[in-house]
């Protein structure tokens, strides 16, 4: 039978390890992650995608269920009573395609913001005001925001690094 793909079930918070356990044995695996902005700054700066679970690309009638129903870290494949469920081609090329959009808008925080929507500044100079977020500029991370000033009754366009604004609300 020929290679398919398979949700690989994992122990919480051990995706990490259970992907280099594929990339060990020379499985062919797919580990969606996005980058976070998080608030504690020794805090993971990735996270998965679908938390507890990975993609693999194997020949299961050659390597066996039990392969990673007893691997360390792991509960399994995803299956329909005790049929694996393959995930087809198109739907992982969809997810790739999705998570590489999601990155390059800044990330899961930043994704749902709109010119308009209201954001807080939270480091550099203007640490604590309130701003406009106005658009994503071209490049890596950078963001356009609108600061009122108090003296001016104007609103000043200003450049920043996405990990500098929090999102408000």
């Amino acid at each position: 039978m020929a290679e398919n793909w398979y949700t690989l079930r994992c122990k919480p918070r051990k995706e990490e390890l259970v992907y280099q356990q594929m990339l060990n044995q020379q499985i062919a695996v797919y580990y969606p992650r996005l980058r976070v902005n998080p608030i504690n700054p020794r805090a993971k700066k990735v996270k998965p995608y679908f938390p507890g679970y990975m993609f693999i690309r194997v020949d299961i009638d050659r390597l066996g269920l039990s392969y990673f129903r007893w691997m360390p870290h792991t509960l399994g494949l995803v299956s329909f009573g005790d049929e694996p469920a393959s995930v087809p081609e198109h739907l992982i090329l969809a997810i790739q395609k999705r998570v590489k959009e999601v990155a390059e808008a800044g990330g899961e925080l930043f994704l749902g913001l709109k010119p308009g929507d209201l954001v807080w500044i939270r480091e550099g100079p203007f640490a604590g005001y309130e701003a406009i977020f106005d658009a994503r500029v071209p490049g890596k991370e950078r963001v356009r925001v609108l600061l009122k000033l108090l003296s001016e009754q104007r609103q000043v366009p200003l450049e920043l690094n996405i990990g500098a604004l929090a999102q408000k609300g």
